[in-house]
C-alpha cells in the first residue's frame, strides 16, 4: 500500500480545478514536461503515481496487472473521507478484472453493437426534434442543460434500459449528489443506496414480467444462458448505464455547444458539411475528456511503466485529459480543430474497460449538434462564458445550466 508522505514533498494534490474550461489544469504540462510518470498527492494525504502522456496511459489500460477494482486498498481515492464502504450491489463492470470482466461484458455487449444503435437513430431524432420543437415555443433566454442536453439522453437512456422516465427526478438528482466530490462521504452513499434499492424494485419487476428491453432482455438471455437470472449483477448493471448513459452525454452536449459558439469558424465547418459531424464530435470528446478518472487503477504486482517502477499495491490515475493534450500525440494538442480526425484519444478510456456505450453516446451527439445547428442556426449565449456555472465539483466535468437565446 501507498506510505503517506510528508504534504510537502509530494507535489500536486489532486484532483486539480479546470482554472479554464477549455483546458487542463496548468499544472498537466509541467507534469508531461517532467516525465511520463510522476508522484501526485491524493486529498486524503496519501499518494498515487500519475500517468501524464497518451502512450503510457493506452499502455496501462491494456496491461492486465492493473486492476479496477475499486475496493482495492490502494486504489486511489479523490475525496477527502477516504475509501468509500461496501454496499451489497458492488460488483458492476466499471469494479471488475478479468476473467470475470470479460465474462460480464459479453453478456451485454450485444445491445450496444453499431448495428443495434442504428436502429435507434430514427427514434433519437424524434426525441430531439420535440425537445427543439419546445425550445422554439418557449421563453428566451431558454436553459439548454434543463430544455435538451439532460432530458435526451435520460430519455434514451431510459428508454433502452426499460426504467420509466417519469422518475428522472429522483434519479437524477441522486446522480449528482454522488458525483459531487465535495458532499459528505455519508451523503453520497445515501444517495446511492436510494438508487440502487429503487434499480432492485425495478430488476425485481423485470424478472417477474421480463419487458422488451434491455434489462428485460437480459433477465431471458441469463435464464436461457444460466438457468436464472443473476438479480445483483443486473442491479449493479442497470446503477452503471443508467448514470453514465444521461450524465457523460449530457455534459458533452452542453460543453460542446458552448465551445462551437466560442469558435464560430469551426462551427461553420459542420454547418457547412454535416458529414464532418462525427469527426467534430470525437474532437470535442478529446478536447474536454470530462470524465478523466475513469481511467485510475492500481498495480497487482510490480509494473515499469515509463521507465518508472510501479509497486505492488500503488495506486495510478492515469490521466487522460493529459494525454489527450499530449502534444507528442496530437499537434497543436490545445487547439480546437474539427477536422483533426484523431480517433486515437481516450476519452472513452481504453482497453478492456474502454466504454461500452461509446457507439450511442457518438450517435446521440451527432443528431444533437447537427440538429440544433440546423433548426436554431443564429443560436448564441446569453451570458458569458466567465459567468456560467461550470462543474468544477464534480466527477464529471460539464456546467449546471447554460442560458442560450436566438
Amino acid at each position: 500500500m501507498t506510505e503517506v508522505a510528508d504534504p510537502t514533498t509530494r507535489g500536486e494534490v489532486f484532483p486539480l480545478d479546470r482554472t479554464c474550461p477549455f483546458a487542463p489544469p496548468p499544472a498537466y504540462e509541467k507534469l508531461r514536461e517532467a516525465g511520463p510518470v510522476q508522484r501526485v498527492g491524493l486529498p486524503d494525504g496519501s499518494e498515487a503515481w500519475a500517468i501524464t502522456r497518451l502512450e503510457e496511459v493506452r499502455q496501462m489500460l491494456t496491461d492486465p496487472r492493473f486492476s479496477s477494482n475499486r475496493f482495492n486498498p490502494g486504489f486511489p481515492v479523490l475525496t477527502k473521507e477516504g475509501r468509500p464502504q461496501r454496499r451489497r450491489f458492488t460488483a458492476s463492470l466499471i469494479n471488475m478484472d478479468p476473467p470475470e470482466h470479460g465474462a460480464a461484458r459479453r453478456e451485454v455487449v450485444g445491445e450496444f453493437t453499431v448495428k443495434r444503435m442504428k436502429a435507434l437513430q430514427p427514434r433519437i431524432q424524434q426525441i430531439v426534434d420535440e425537445h427543439i420543437d419546445a425550445i422554439l415555443a418557449g421563453p428566451k433566454p431558454a436553459d439548454l442543460v434543463s430544455a435538451l442536453s439532460l432530458p435526451v439522453p435520460s430519455l434514451v437512456i431510459c428508454e433502452q434500459l426499460g426504467v420509466p422516465y417519469a422518475d428522472h427526478d429522483f434519479f437524477q438528482s441522486r446522480s449528482s449528489t454522488l458525483l459531487n466530490r465535495e458532499v459528505t462521504q455519508q451523503a453520497r452513499m445515501q444517495s446511492v443506496e436510494e438508487l440502487q434499492g429503487y434499480l432492485d424494485e425495478l430488476v425485481s419487476a423485470k424478472e417477474a414480467d421480463p419487458t422488451d428491453d434491455l434489462l428485460g432482455r437480459q433477465v431471458l438471455k441469463q435464464r436461457e444462458e444460466h438457468g436464472e437470472a443473476d438479480h445483483d449483477s443486473l442491479v449493479s448493471l442497470a446503477f452503471l448505464l443508467l448514470l453514465a448513459g444521461h450524465e457523460t452525454t449530457a455534459n458533452m452536449i452542453s460543453l460542446g455547444t458552448v465551445a462551437l459558439l466560442e469558435n464560430p469558424d469551426q462551427l461553420e465547418i459542420v454547418k457547412n458539411d454535416p458529414g464532418k459531424t462525427l469527426d467534430a464530435v470525437e474532437e470535442l470528446l478529446r478536447y474536454f475528456t470530462i470524465a478523466e478518472f475513469a481511467t485510475a487503477r492500481v498495480a497487482t504486482e510490480d509494473v515499469e511503466i515509463g521507465g518508472q517502477l510501479i509497486r505492488e499495491g500503488e495506486g495510478v490515475l492515469g490521466l487522460s485529459y493529459s494525454g489527450n493534450r499530449d502534444e507528442a500525440a496530437f499537434e497543436n494538442a490545445d487547439e480546437l480543430d474539427l477536422e483533426r480526425g484523431a480517433r486515437h484519444h481516450v476519452a472513452f478510456g481504453f482497453g478492456p474497460h474502454q466504454c461500452l456505450g461509446q457507439n450511442l453516446a457518438r450517435m446521440e451527439l451527432q443528431i444533437v449538434f447537427d440538429t440544433l445547428f440546423r433548426r436554431i442556426p443564429d443560436l448564441k449565449l446569453a451570458a458569458p462564458v466567465d459567468q456560467l456555472p461550470f462543474k468544477h465539483d464534480s466527477s464529471i466535468f460539464g456546467l449546471y445550466c447554460l442560458p442560450v437565446t436566438w
